[in-house]
């Protein structure tokens, strides 16, 4: 049977909170994205707490935060996604504070709201946005009540006969996604109708195993398209903004290998309407906090996917092409701070492109743990590396196996390609196997330097023998 689903929009004061003051905060997370919080609060007068499971003990974000604490074995079961010792970490430190990150507890409304009744400000959005945007179907049915485009779809499917009938109403191909997911997981192409049922069952199997929750739904099925997202920025005082797009279509399995601001293909009339729809969608739900609204673009129209409530991975080449720190600025909406600023017309600056550099069997995209015996990270002008790694640190099996973001910004996308393939040819990581074979490769491929592929192009391209020469020139070189 389908969940009921929320109410679509948070309450809405009547006149904006007063001010928080916050002086200690605490990252309930761990890695590059703890160590890009602690840096943003440094920076900003504000003390900081760590957390880190018994494996990150030697972590890096454990050494630069002013005050850390253990919470639990290496598991995340037990640690990062244990909300009682977190808690009880933030109270044994005097934090008044917590950031989320990305990943683990960062878009559980069940977390932010035990944050909020121990009287602590949660640096993110309120968790009833995190809920109505959380649940796809609601997400889709909010949109499309405010006007912003989504693609011809259902509700929750109650019964394979339900779902037979909506994708003959639809029509083939079509597409099966979990109400709950996200990540490509439970999410099924159906071309054949016959094929249907099994296929919805083996579906509802995955997104239970997943997220603990079965419900799915149907969407058209977009052939070819782009998947271009839109950060936007929104305060308590009902202004909302957006700082330009993202071009993310570079992915395996539903995952992203590498993104770039801005997108290559997008008219600037088109880039205005996206946008503006962007903006819409935060609005239509008294959204406050850093969010990113994801799009499909099919030609030159364009479908609301699904909202990210959080801080995303791809975040820096945002702040490379308009040179806003969006970490920090996340801090202050979560004060209460209006946009100030922030409420002004935005144009790119230049081309960013980050590539994600994983501890990974860059052909069979295996997590490779182990130690690092040696590690040299690129430099130079227009290059930044956002890691929490360091010559002889072990990468531990139990979390994601992303080791760094190489990003680089040029004043052009072709120079952009040129100064990462540079960037790339000086990072020296040994010990493990990494994808940097996969991104030497993947930037010499005509279709990306001509900036016209699709989210196909990865899987559909990838020449194994190709990427093992570029693994092979990497160690003579």
């Amino acid at each position: 049977m389908p969940t009921k689903t929320p109410h679509p929009t948070a309450p809405r004061p009547s006149q904006p909170p007063p001010l928080r003051e916050i002086r200690k905060v605490l990252i309930a997370n761990r890695g590059e994205i703890a160590l890009r919080v602690i840096r943003a609060c440094r920076e900003l007068g504000l003390r900081t707490v760590a957390v880190y499971s018994t494996v990150d003990e030697h972590a890096l974000h454990v050494r630069f935060a002013d005050e850390a604490v253990c919470i639990g074995p290496g598991p995340s079961s037990q640690s990062y996604l244990n909300i009682k010792n977190i808690i009880a970490a933030a109270e044994l430190t005097g934090a008044d504070a917590v950031h989320p990150g990305y990943g683990f507890l960062s878009e559980r409304a069940e977390f932010a709201e035990i944050v909020q009744k121990c009287k602590l400000t949660f640096i993110g959005p309120d968790p009833v946005h995190m809920r109505v945007m959380g649940d796809k179907v609601t997400a889709r049915q909010t949109m499309e009540r405010s006007g912003v485009p989504v693609l011809p779809g259902t509700g929750v499917l109650t019964s394979a006969a339900h779902a037979v009938a909506e994708a003959e109403r639809i029509g083939l191909p079509v597409i099966l996604k979990a109400s709950a997911g996200g990540g490509g997981r439970g999410m099924k192409i159906v071309r054949d109708i016959k094929l249907l049922p099994q296929t919805l069952q083996t579906a509802q199997v995955e997104a239970l195993k997943a997220f603990g929750n079965g419900d799915m739904y149907i969407e058209r099925y977009v052939q070819s398209p782009r998947h271009v997202e839109v950060q936007v920025v929104a305060d308590q005082h009902g202004n909302a903004n957006h700082l330009l797009e993202r071009e993310c279509s570079v992915q395996r399995r539903h995952q992203k290998v590498l993104e770039e601001a801005p997108c290559s293909v997008l008219s600037e009339s088109l880039r205005r309407e996206m946008c503006a729809a962007a903006v819409q969608a935060a609005k239509a739900i008294g959204y406050h906090s850093l969010g990113t609204i994801e799009f499909l673009l099919d030609g030159d129209r364009f479908y609301f996917m699904e909202m990210n409530t959080r801080v995303q991975v791809e975040h820096c080449v945002t702040e490379m092409i308009t040179g806003v720190d969006l970490v920090q600025e996340q801090i202050r909406l979560a004060t209460g701070e209006p946009l100030g600023h922030l409420m002004r017309e935005f144009r790119p600056r230049g081309h960013a492109i980050e590539c994600r550099i994983n501890a990974e069997d860059p052909i069979k995209f295996i997590p490779q743990p182990g130690t690092i015996s040696a590690l040299h990270f690129p430099g130079g002008y227009g290059v930044r590396v956002d890691s929490h790694m360091y010559q002889g640190i072990t990468v531990p099996p139990f979390y994601d196996s992303m080791l760094a973001k190489l990003i680089v910004h040029a004043p052009d996308r072709q120079q952009a390609i040129r100064r990462m393939q540079r960037a790339l040819g000086e990072c020296v990581i040994e010990g493990i196997q990494t994808n940097i074979p996969l991104h030497r490769w993947l930037l010499k491929q005509p279709a990306f330097i001509s900036g016209k592929y699709d989210t196909h192009f990865l899987e559909a391209s990838l020449d194994p023998e190709a990427v093992r020469a570029e693994a092979d020139a990497e160690v003579q070189g």
